[in-house]
């Protein structure tokens, strides 16, 4: 089966040192070595400019050294990008420009003034309509998006065609969530337990295009680069770059126009307009002002002549500051963190302190900014309010299994006991193997979702058993139990009794 893996890295601009050795340890490192080391792998990755100039501070030029070398050897292919991972549908076009251009530029100077890639990753996956006549205007050929995109709902993309956006000569990759959230979440951890997983795509004639953070393999998830390795030396697995994609599926081509949304969003955000949630949340006061003041600052500085001598210092601060990360951090759905909210408002005011003849009324409002998010996220944090947004969160999308099947009736009654009597199949013979362990994770999966306890489980157990269970066997099971189910229902909303 051909395999695209995308890999995007990225680090803040400003990010601690020890925090960068660690994962250029634990991850960058590794997987560059086996990929110098692997000759039959091709991968498509995003490298901010912002992370390049990272390396080269801190003297990590054996990472810039492999990874020129695999694009030399053609075995790696790298995007274009926002340099400081700037959402862009929230930017002005010729702000989006920039951001795109200084990344080119970096990508130039570390790689071969020459080198200019195909592709565009779009940081978060973020999407707006004004996207594909930017990009294609500045000569990328495709731009890879989360599945959601493709209609605002998950699992319609047919994996056996290749995307072209309408009225673009852009194509258009979709990311497959299952997939990618499979090993993200390291529910599989062998290259065994992934071709498991995957054992019902095999010769269908499909791709499988994943994406993820690359930081997932040893930093975020310690041992699952070793998964990743296995991967690279599977012979099931033909290993191709994204732009490799169209020479096998050329004849069939379809045109799709994608929707707003982010690799994060979920059909409901969609639904109600907020797919940028976690950037700006129309709920969030510390959103609307960190906005407020990224703005002004943004005016300000257009105002400032090219000329002027501290014109670069002013512009490049200002890149960095429109960078997504305070934004993410002050989302508390459930991501927060008092120290990155105030960098990035602290950097913006000072950027207004720092331009000459700066409107007095500007600056002043942007202090007023930055001292009524500062106060607001430490009174959320002493409050609880952080706590109790999370708690409210949770319980928005932890409805226990049993609510949501057996409780509602109908239908849903039988796909609960189709999940139960697989569990149970499950315990037994992991039993009878003398497989104890994973006999005890079914009976107390069974217990759990009994007990609707089943909602602080980290990885649902339904998640666990369709990885255990070929995908068509699940599907058989669940036709038999709620096949009984169609037949006795009425033509009333009131179900017949047993």
């Amino acid at each position: 089966m051909n395999w695209s893996n995308f890999l995007h890295i990225y680090q803040p601009a400003e990010q601690q040192p020890d925090i960068l050795e660690a994962v250029v340890i634990q991850s960058y490192r590794p997987i560059l070595r086996e990929l110098i080391k692997q000759k039959n792998v091709r991968l498509t990755m995003n490298v901010n400019g912002s992370l390049l100039e990272l390396f080269d501070k801190h003297q990590y030029r054996d990472l810039i050294d492999m990874l020129r070398e695999l694009l030399k050897e053609g075995r790696l292919e790298l995007t274009g990008s926002a340099k400081y991972h700037a959402i862009l549908p929230f930017l002005e076009e010729n702000e989006i420009v920039r951001q795109i251009e200084i990344n080119n530029e970096t990508l130039h100077f570390y790689f071969d003034h020459g080198y200019r890639p195909d592709g565009f990753f779009p940081p978060e996956m973020a999407y707006d309509e004004r996207l594909p006549k930017i990009i294609e205007s500045m000569g990328f050929k495709w731009l890879i998006l989360d599945e959601i995109a493709k209609s605002g709902k998950t699992e319609t993309v047919d994996y056996r065609k290749i995307y072209k956006i309408k009225n673009h000569n852009l194509l258009v990759f979709f990311r497959e969530r299952r997939s990618s959230n499979l090993i993200m979440s390291a529910l599989v951890r062998s290259g065994d337990s992934l071709k498991q997983a995957l054992a019902s795509d095999f010769g269908s004639g499909r791709y499988l295009l994943t994406a993820m953070d690359g930081e997932t393999f040893g930093h975020h998830r310690p041992g699952l680069e070793k998964m990743l390795f296995e991967i690279f030396n599977s012979p099931q697995f033909n290993l191709v770059k994204i732009s490799e994609l169209p020479k096998y599926y050329k004849n069939q081509v379809e045109e799709v126009e994608p929707v707003q949304s982010t690799w994060a969003s979920s059909e409901q955000d969609i639904e109600r307009g907020v797919q940028f949630l976690s950037w700006k949340d129309p709920e969030n006061e510390i959103h609307r002002w960190q906005w407020e003041l990224v703005n002004l600052t943004l005016q300000s500085v257009y105002k400032l002549k090219q000329e002027d001598p501290i014109f670069a210092d002013i512009r490049s601060r200002m890149d960095v500051a429109l960078a997504s990360d305070h934004f993410w951090w002050a989302s508390a759905k459930p991501w927060w963190s008092l120290e990155e909210i105030e960098r990035g408002a602290y950097a913006c005011f000072q950027i207004m302190k720092r331009i000459p003849d700066a409107n007095p009324v500007s600056v002043d409002r942007a202090r007023e900014l930055y001292e009524q998010i500062v106060s607001t996220a430490f009174e959320w944090k002493r409050s609880g309010k952080i706590y109790e947004i999370g708690q409210y969160r949770q319980h928005l999308v932890r409805i226990p299994f049993k609510e949501r099947t057996l409780e509602k009736g109908g239908v849903e009654t039988g796909i609960y006991e189709a999940f139960m009597d697989m569990f149970k199949k499950l315990e037994r013979e992991a039993s009878e193997r003398g497989e104890y362990e994973q006999a005890i994770l079914w009976r107390d999966a069974i217990y759990k979702i009994e007990n609707k306890s089943d909602i602080y489980d980290l990885v649902h157990a339904v998640e666990i058993l369709r990885l255990k269970i070929p995908n068509e066997e699940v599907e058989k099971t669940l036709d038999k139990y709620t096949e009984k189910y169609k037949k006795i229902r009425g033509g009333q909303p009131e179900q017949r009794g047993a």
